[in-house]
């Protein structure tokens, strides 16, 4: 991939100007730990770090579905790292007019540096990122949220101080944020249990690949039918909205699958005692999981969003 501008280097971050950051099913393990600690960096830097690696330089936000978190998170980053954020939303774009998405990463990668796109199916971010010639970033598929599962982990390493070898269930549904936990899991080398019912656990394709990966870092991922097997001792309990956006057909369906998964203080007491409660959110409360575990002393949910910041300040300094 052709890259415009020379690399700037960043906060301890890796070396991965040009890459497209689809999936961290890409990248080595060693780039992996290493976006978490230059996320970690950049965090503890704050506001006074001096370091600007997108000076210059412009990112087109391209949202074709709604967003809170990785909007924010990247549109502050961008300027953060001293870049320029260009925000764009698709019923505004020659998009709802019927350009092809591959011709919009053409015209896009005349004008800008990169381009971070939430969008509903994955095989769009694919055929964006193909015709582009600058970087690509991933903010959101139906199939996949890698820059969630940097701030996940990112959240774990800060509570914790490590990440191999943690124990971490996923309570529900095996939704894109499970996918990229799952490979999240591989690369940092912990084991993810992964509990709910069979119409509703992660692809088989997403299994077979993080498991594959997980061989050389000693992670695991187990996919089990009862919630109270996964979250026995574990270090965190991760959940996830049951009725995910695009897949409100069905909803009610989906509610009385998943009820027997909701995280409850009954389910978190089952964890380990220094055990913390995640969750990408938004949250429906009384649905996933109750009040009393969302605003209760594990709960790292906030913190997590926030983290969200510093994770994308690291995809964009170490590719752009």
């Amino acid at each position: 991939m052709a890259v415009l501008g020379s690399k700037v280097p960043a906060l301890e971050g890796p070396d991965l100007c040009g890459r497209d950051v689809l999936t961290l099913h890409d990248f080595t393990p060693a780039e992996v730990t290493a976006l978490v600690e230059s996320a970690l960096a950049w965090k503890q830097a704050g506001r006074n770090a001096r370091s600007k690696p997108l000076a210059g330089r412009s990112v087109a936000l391209l949202f074709l579905k709604p967003s809170t978190r990785t909007r924010v998170a990247f549109e502050v980053a961008v300027a953060a790292l001293g870049g320029h954020p260009v925000c764009l939303q698709g019923g505004e774009m020659q998009l709802a007019r019927g350009e092809t998405i591959g011709d919009t990463g053409r015209v896009l990668s005349q004008l800008v540096d990169a381009v971070v796109i939430r969008a509903f199916g994955h095989r769009d971010v694919e055929e964006l990122a193909a015709a582009a010639s600058v970087p690509v970033i991933n903010g959101l598929t139906d199939l996949l949220h890698p820059s969630q599962a940097l701030a996940d982990v990112l959240t774990l390493r800060e509570r914790f101080g490590r990440l191999a070898g943690l124990k971490v269930s996923y309570v529900g549904d095996g939704s894109n944020v499970c996918h990229s936990l799952c490979f999240a899991a591989a690369k940092c080398g912990f084991e993810l249990r992964v509990a709910g019912p069979a119409q509703y656990q992660p692809a088989e394709e997403v299994l077979s690949a993080a498991r594959a990966d997980a061989r050389a870092t000693g992670g695991a991922i187990h996919v089990l039918a009862d919630a109270r097997e996964a979250v026995s001792g574990v270090d965190a309990v991760y959940t996830d909205t049951w009725v995910s956006m695009g897949f409100e057909s069905g909803a009610d369906a989906r509610r009385r699958a998943l009820e027997p998964y909701r995280v409850d203080e009954g389910l978190m007491a089952l964890a380990a005692p220094h055990a913390v409660f995640m969750h990408d959110l938004p949250a429906h409360r009384g649905e996933e999981v109750t009040d009393a575990v969302m605003d209760g002393p594990a709960s790292v949910v906030f913190t997590q969003a926030g983290n969200r910041l510093h994770a994308a300040k690291a995809l964009l300094a170490s590719v752009v």
